[in-house]
């Protein structure tokens, strides 16, 4: 039997929209799933937003405060996509209500913020699933089961880059991405967040870091009005961009291998240039984002001048069959998130975590922070040990 859940979402930007839609069309490509998703609140500050979003996807209630989220028995699961500086509050209120939590990477401003959501949801008891949604590619499920399972050797190492060009333009609204109180660290949190959950998520642990970060556009103008995406404000006050336009990071791997993290919001001519190559003694894979269904791979016993073939994936590679029936037929972004409404769901049906949990927040945090630290410091830095969540221990910031 299927059961009815309510679900709201908090912050109906962009991200908010994603969410929605992904709620919408999950039953679609799961219907084996234990929970249908019912929209029943939306809460939005920006006048006006909330309302248009009843109106598109039909939730049956509007709010401008979150609280009133928090309050509602109806809701059983909530959405945070609020901007970063709101997570923490948002999150552990949400969890305390006793509600499940999807919310968006990087959860908060730093590691304490994501562990005090990650504390507040393992204290109630309800499921949290975190918005790393290109883990959630079926290629790169697979380049994962193919590096576990020895495919191309012993892995040496690795590189993981995200470029894109959403800042680049001079004009760019100085919104709270840009401001270290609301958006935290920048491109790290906005991009690089997504980079160190892929190479956890290939490699397994990180365990030393040094890394440099620089701002490349130093003031954008203040925008007159409330802003969604990449708004342009061009005319408007200055003001100064105070988190990091670009960061580059070599990292070192529990296991031995080594890597080469660069993120940057400003590169001109890349848009969504995201992924990651991985070598290792008898082969490669590579992964691109922009052809995001495909894997190039490098195996045999040639090791010189050994060629890579390109592998399209299909059904029996993560999610693919969900969506699609060959190989060859393409996945998009939003699929990624319909993915990741579908694992939320089932935790909370069968009371499992699947997909990437708090903890895999608390982990990145941690990252993130130390990549801070080596900038500030330039040297080499040990990753601290990040104790499973629940636990008492305090990290340092």
């Amino acid at each position: 039997m299927v059961e009815a859940c309510g679900v709201a979402v908090v912050g109906f930007g962009w991200m908010g929209r994603v969410h929605t839609q992904a709620y919408a069309r999950v039953r679609h490509h799961f219907p084996q799933l234990a929970l249908r998703p019912e929209l029943v609140l939306v809460a939005e500050e920006v006048p006006g937003r909330a309302e248009e979003a009843a109106r598109q996807f039909g939730f049956t209630g509007t709010a401008r405060d979150w609280r009133e989220v928090a309050a509602d028995p109806r809701v059983r699961a909530v959405s945070v996509t609020a901007p970063n500086f709101l997570h923490r509050e948002i999150g552990v209120a949400m969890a305390e209500a006793g509600k499940h939590l999807w919310i968006e990477k990087p959860v908060g401003l730093n590691a304490e913020d994501a562990r005090a959501v990650a504390d507040a949801v393992a204290k109630a008891g309800v499921q949290g699933t975190v918005g790393f949604n290109y883990r959630n590619a079926p290629a790169v499920e697979a380049a994962r089961e193919l590096i576990a399972s020895g495919g191309i050797g012993t892995v040496t190492h690795v590189r993981v880059r995200l470029f894109s060009d959403y800042a680049a333009h001079p004009d760019s609204a100085l919104t709270w991405r840009y401001q270290r109180a609301r958006g935290g660290s920048g491109v790290l949190g906005d991009l690089a967040s997504h980079g160190v959950d892929l190479a956890r998520f290939l490699l397994g642990e990180i365990t030393a870091l040094t890394a440099d970060t620089a701002v490349f556009v130093p003031e954008r103008a203040r925008p007159a009005g409330a802003t969604a995406g990449h708004s342009r404000a061009a005319g408007g006050a200055m003001g100064p961009v105070e988190n990091d336009d670009y960061v580059s990071c070599l990292l070192r791997f529990a296991s031995g291998a080594r890597g080469v993290l660069e993120a940057c919001r400003v590169s001109v001519g890349e848009q969504n240039n995201y992924g990651f190559e991985v070598h290792g003694t008898k082969g490669a894979v590579f992964w691109d984002f922009r052809r995001m269904n495909e894997l190039g791979v490098s195996r045999g016993a040639a090791y010189q001048d050994q060629p890579v073939s390109t592998v399209y994936v299909g059904p029996g590679a993560g999610e693919f069959g969900a969506f699609q029936p060959g190989a060859g037929n393409a996945m998009g972004y939003d699929d990624l998130k319909v993915i990741e409404a579908y694992r939320f769901l089932r935790s909370i049906a069968e009371d499992t975590p699947y997909g990437a949990t708090l903890q895999d927040a608390v982990r990145g945090a941690v990252l993130l922070d130390t990549m801070e630290r080596s900038a500030r410091r330039g040297v080499w830095v040990s990753v601290p040990e990040v104790p499973e969540v629940g636990a008492a221990d305090v990290l340092e910031a």
